[in-house]
């Protein structure tokens, strides 16, 4: 007999990565099951995808604005233009998504449910109105928005990033709550293309947290200087009223005092957490929380579930979540013959495109923090944007780039927070995988482009280690 193995999520990225894989083994019988309408996943049709889509038109403008060589009257975005361009590529995205994992029910032993499954016991499925128990399930439902239980959030409206990307309107002013990847892409976006005026409450004293210090730093004065937003830093919400005027009211403390900040909007950009409410993980012995699923993606209190993608809430990022569905695929079968499993071992490879994108962040394996808290001896080099004149030809001569390089010549890890930053993340990230060591790395970028940032790190830190 096959081994029955059904996927709950078959659309999303995590999802059809399990899928694929799991389809190609004859000796499984797999049940495909999406209740997403139209379907397609979340980085297609609410996340990265689209929100780069809307990005981009704001980014013209920028690159308008920024450039004083440049006259004439400043152009307006417009934004139902821009809704209308993002709606139309995200539902061919989507549509060439949903046409491949169609194309894999036709397989033999395939089949696609587009329907709602719910545990009703372990490891037993409701699917609309029938059942099924299959050996094994693979759980690649995704994330929600993750709103904070503020008093009085829900007397008050609120916008989340999913209402930004469809908005074709806006009030003059926003509140904004959430300083993470989502609000350093939109918050931009709000004060350029819709030209509102932003306050947005950071509770540490810098954003970018998975940065070394001095990129969050330098990258809040970007936010203010380029896009004149009020950062408040150390600042916490405390609670939220509408106002007479029909905008909102929000109260926080900052520094031990409480003060309260108005404007027409209120936006949440809090993060998102799993999206498993409607799984019905009450009746079976899974109890979601921390630590409740394994390395090698299986559930602790269920070995033959899998959890993968944003639904295990470990690290919501789009290629961890294909990663995590080949892995759990490659278990499913491990398990099913007895083998020992493999973990999940993620290099940390993690792009935010911040100021519009013309001042992205970009991190590849360790930090100078995360090096140090490991243990790890190690030599650290930084170099300015600014001293490479290309940067200047670009006319985004802000920005800075770390290198992080083992005592032995390892490059250990790459942070930049520059133009094309995101761009060289990949180049990084095989400099970083593959264990080279810098000094054995080509010193030979074509100029003048960005990457002679690149360069320059290369040469201090073989200096370093010269040294």
């Amino acid at each position: 007999m096959p081994t029955h193995v059904a996927v709950v999520g078959a659309y999303g990225s995590a999802g059809v990565a399990a899928a694929e894989r799991l389809a190609d083994d004859p000796e499984i019988e797999l049940t495909l099951i999406d209740d997403g309408d139209p379907g397609g996943g979340l980085c297609i049709l609410r996340g990265c995808m689209p929100s780069k889509e809307v990005l981009s038109a704001a980014e013209h403008r920028f690159a308008a604005r920024h450039d004083d060589r440049l006259s004439g009257p400043l152009p307006d975005v417009d934004l139902e233009a821009v809704v209308a361009r993002k709606n139309e590529h995200t539902s061919n995205f989507a549509a060439h998504r949903r046409a491949a994992v169609e194309g894999l029910a036709e397989r033999d032993g395939v089949t696609l449910v587009r329907d709602t499954a719910r545990f009703v016991d372990d490891g037993r499925l409701a699917v609309g109105d029938r059942t099924i128990d299959p050996d094994y399930v693979v759980i690649a439902t995704g994330s929600t928005v993750n709103l904070p239980s503020l008093p009085g959030i829900d007397d008050v409206p609120v916008s989340t990033s999913a209402d930004v990307l469809d908005a074709t309107a806006f009030g003059e002013s926003g509140v904004v709550m959430g300083f993470g990847y989502v609000g350093m892409e939109l918050v931009p976006y709000l004060s350029e293309a819709a030209g509102m005026d932003l306050t947005v409450i950071e509770h540490d004293a810098r954003p970018l947290d998975e940065a070394d210090d001095p990129f969050g730093d330098a990258l809040l004065e970007y936010s203010r200087d380029a896009f004149g937003v009020d950062v408040l830093t150390h600042t916490t919400e405390r609670r939220v009223e509408p106002t007479d005027a029909g905008g909102v009211r929000l109260h926080v403390d900052r520094d031990g005092e409480e003060t309260a900040i108005e404007a027409d909007q209120l936006f949440a950009f809090t993060g998102r957490r799993p999206a498993i409410d409607r799984l019905g993980l009450e009746e079976t012995r899974l109890a979601p929380g921390q630590g409740w699923v394994e390395d090698t993606m299986q559930a602790r209190d269920d070995d033959r579930v899998f959890v993968v993608g944003d639904a295990n809430g470990k690290e919501p990022i789009l290629h961890v979540a294909k990663e995590q569905g080949a892995t759990a695929a490659e278990n499913v079968r491990r398990h099913r013959d007895g083998d020992p499993l493999v973990d999940y071992e993620n290099v940390h490879h993690h792009v935010v495109f911040s100021g519009l994108g013309v001042l992205p962040f970009a991190r590849v394996g360790h930090s100078a923090t995360s090096a140090e808290a490991a243990g790890v001896d190690h030599h650290v080099v930084t170099r300015e944007a600014a001293s490479d004149g290309v940067f200047k030809t670009k006319n985004v001569p802000e920005g800075l780039a770390r290198l992080v390089v083992g005592a032995d010549g390892t490059v250990l890890g790459y942070q930049g927070l520059h133009y094309h930053a995101d761009v060289m993340a990949k180049t990084m990230q095989v400099v970083v995988e593959t264990g080279m060591d810098v000094r054995d790395v080509p010193d030979r970028a074509y100029h003048p482009t960005t990457p002679e940032i690149l360069d320059g790190l290369f040469r201090e830190a073989t200096a370093t280690l010269a040294e």
